[in-house]
């Protein structure tokens, strides 16, 4: 039986959690706008407020914390998931967050001319550039299509790699740094992108909707979300709907899942001693839990 310890509570959408070396755990509360972080003795503070909606986070090469924005949501009464833009959405964004003082600057806002609709999350490369993907804008009628982004930590590039894909959420690297891992929400599928320079990926023609090589894809209603990997290169995705977080080999198996209390699972890091320990965003109860895992997880290439 799995032992989950809980780190905090009553958050508004909690996602994009960073494990930090001294014990303590930064995250995002979506709805809120807010970055925060809860400390090794359970004290929760404010870091930033960022407005919109933050989402991914990772720590990159100078120590500061970047962060996807998605530019905010609206939230019906009683729903604790989107319903469209909010009302003052004027596009998405990659935020530099200093995360000693809560200064927040803007890195990108646009890719080639065109407005970065909704970042998701984001991986950094050992380059030191990253990663991001951007799920698009959900309205009531039509939806943005999602993209896949890489971008230079100084704010001096960002190429789109890959337009259209299919509501692109989590990304991830290979331990060797050379598969380049996505997961798409609604058609709950994963892929892999082979790297073969710093921002640069092979892609596939027919049959591949996107350029990837699909890895695996989940029967059933079952939706992903954010992704981690394991020091075996093992990818844990995080999965709505079901609640769990899936295992899966970079060969396309599925492994195990991890069933959780709460239907929207929607993100994991590792931390602690020796990676062992498993931090988990359940944004429907809006906690932050925390809970031994098998395999250590992968060391990022940058840490805080």
């Amino acid at each position: 039986m799995q032992i989950l310890k809980k780190l905090a509570e009553g958050l508004l959408f909690p996602e994009g959690p960073v494990a930090m070396q001294d014990g303590s755990v930064i995250f995002v509360e979506m709805r809120a706008g807010l970055i925060r972080r809860v400390s090794a003795n359970g004290e929760l503070s404010i870091v930033a407020d960022c407005g919109g909606g933050p989402n991914g986070a990772a720590i990159g090469p100078d120590g500061a914390l970047y962060v996807c924005n998605n530019g905010g949501n609206n939230y019906a009464q009683g729903h604790f998931t989107s319903s469209g833009p909010a009302l003052n959405y004027e596009g998405g964004s990659i935020q530099k967050v200093n995360w000693h003082t809560g200064v927040t600057e803007t890195l990108y806002d646009s890719c080639q001319g065109h407005r970065l609709s909704a970042p998701n999350d984001l991986v950094f490369d050992k380059n030191g550039g990253f990663y991001f993907t951007d799920f698009g804008k959900k309205r009531a009628r039509s939806r943005d299509h999602g993209g896949l982004y890489y971008a230079l930590a100084d704010g001096s590039f960002i190429s789109e790699l890959v337009y259209p894909i299919q509501a692109p959420n989590g990304v991830g690297l290979s331990p060797d740094g050379l598969i380049l891992y996505v997961a798409e929400t609604e058609t709950s599928r994963l892929w892999a992108f082979d790297v073969i320079a710093p921002g640069k990926i092979k892609k596939l023609d027919f049959p591949s909707q996107n350029g990837g090589r699909l890895v695996c894809g989940l029967p059933g209603f079952q939706r992903f979300d954010s992704l981690a990997l394991d020091e075996s290169g093992n990818i844990c995705v995080a999965t709505l709907m079901t609640g769990h977080i899936s295992v899966i080999s970079p060969a396309g198996d599925l492994l195990r899942q991890v069933k959780f209390p709460d239907s929207y699972v929607t993100n994991i890091c590792f931390g602690g001693d020796g990676l062992k320990t498993a931090y988990i965003t359940l944004s429907e109860t809006g906690q932050l839990v925390s809970m031994p895992w098998p395999e250590a997880g992968l060391k990022l290439n940058f840490n805080a």
